[in-house]
């Protein structure tokens, strides 16, 4: 079996945990790291040789990576800031990219990161892990069978308490940090918008129109460095441009509208708050529930807690629809990453790569779901005034046909 030899930059938190999952499939060996610093390429070197038994090349300089005739592909894992120009210096490079998630610094880069893949025709992916979720991938077989109806609302959250990864971002040579600081966005938006877009079928027959965001004020990252778990004493005065709350809601071409709500720096438990509402009915992913018209009262209790009670993880009646990769994923391949999302992504990843099919998240979905950061700190700036939302497809989202992630994932 023909391997994808890969190349792996950036080796922080994300990158290592990248690189196990990699080193766990068949399809991939890996032939080159790079990070700037030494002591995670020391890291990853040790973690390839054990795996391997191969030593792979090593760098701190990632343009040296591009130019090593042993990487076919390479994986972007460094920092936000970083993400596009990289995959845009490894398509030029002709190397298979598979860039990880993160928003966008303007909308120019995106529409250089375009500009480059049609110049060049170098596949790449956006590696949004979320649209491999079993709930959202369970959610999406219903839609395509009709259950829901005639679709109408989504909305979907990146509520994850990271107060404390924040404020260790100088400690532990991490990226969020300086952005909470100088920035107030829709920082983080592809882990609730991707699934969602997918639903819809943005850029396949649906765009995005118009979007608008305001924010909170940031009071959450303040009063928890002056507490005793800030990990960063040098920081307990800092101030935070970032609001704890941005709510965001954009407009669709066919009729849809999209809610998604960044929050990130109050005590909640994670939830990406994944919801899908249709004439017919709707998957809520906080209750693991699928609530269908035809099946069930919506007046039949005015106390919503009763409801979820009584509906809670039903969702596991619809086993029919759920795809065969999450009915036999093994609980090995489950540690490989949130739950097995990480293993089923580079599975669709290397099955595309390999066999020079389309990718399953292409550089229009990586355009077009990173732009919102940018479009969002434009919005909050002028006081929650609309942004018009690019089309970088030019027109051809007219004509391009449904291209569902679930068309990867089959064993």
């Amino acid at each position: 079996m023909k391997k994808l030899r890969m190349g792996v930059i950036g080796l922080g938190c994300r990158g290592r945990a990248l690189l196990d999952t990699i080193l766990a499939c068949k399809e991939a060996e890996v032939t080159a790291v790079c990070d700037i610093y030494s002591d995670r390429v020391e890291r990853a070197k040790a973690q390839i040789l054990e795996k391997q038994q191969k030593v792979p090349a090593c760098y701190t300089d990632y343009k040296k990576l591009l130019t090593d005739t042993s990487v076919e592909a390479v994986l972007v894992a460094s920092s936000w800031n970083e993400h596009i120009r990289m995959a845009i210096d490894s398509m030029r490079a002709g190397k298979i990219t598979a860039m990880e998630v993160g928003g966008a610094y303007d909308t120019e880069e995106c529409w250089e990161l375009v500009r480059t893949y049609e110049e060049f025709k170098t596949p790449i992916m956006m590696m949004e892990n979320c649209c491999f979720d079993r709930f959202e991938l369970l959610s999406t077989a219903l839609v395509r069978a009709g259950k829901l109806g005639e679709i109408v609302h989504c909305h979907g959250a990146y509520s994850h308490d990271l107060r404390d990864e924040i404020l260790g971002g100088y400690v532990n040579r991490h990226y969020r940090l300086d952005n909470y600081r100088k920035r107030n966005c829709e920082n983080y938006p592809t882990h609730e918008l991707g699934p969602i877009a997918k639903i819809l079928d943005i850029n396949r027959g649906n765009k995005m129109q118009t979007l608008v965001s305001v924010a909170s004020k940031a009071a959450g990252l303040e009063e928890f460095a002056k507490s005793d778990k800030n990990p960063d004493p040098s920081l307990k005065y800092s101030r935070f441009s970032q609001g704890d709350i941005v709510n965001t809601i954009i407009t669709c071409a066919n009729g849809e509208t999209i809610s998604l709500k960044l929050d990130t720096t109050l005590p909640k438990y994670y939830s990406r708050e994944f919801t899908v509402r249709g004439t017919k009915g709707m998957c809520a992913q906080e209750a693991n529930m699928i609530f269908l018209d035809e099946k069930m009262d919506s007046h039949e209790f005015w106390e919503p807690h009763k409801a979820i009670e009584k509906y809670l993880n039903n969702a596991e009646n619809y086993g029919e629809y759920i795809p065969d990769i999450w009915k036999n994923i093994t609980e090995e391949e489950k540690a490989l990453g949130h739950g097995g999302m990480d293993y089923i992504m580079f599975k669709a990843f290397f099955k595309a790569a390999l066999n020079g099919d389309d990718m399953p998240i292409d550089v229009y979905d990586a355009a077009s779901w990173m732009c919102i950061t940018a479009l969002s700190e434009r919005s909050i700036l002028m006081g929650g005034m609309p942004q018009t939302v690019p089309d970088f497809t030019k027109g051809s989202w007219l004509k391009r046909r449904r291209k569902d992630v679930m068309e990867f994932v089959q064993k």
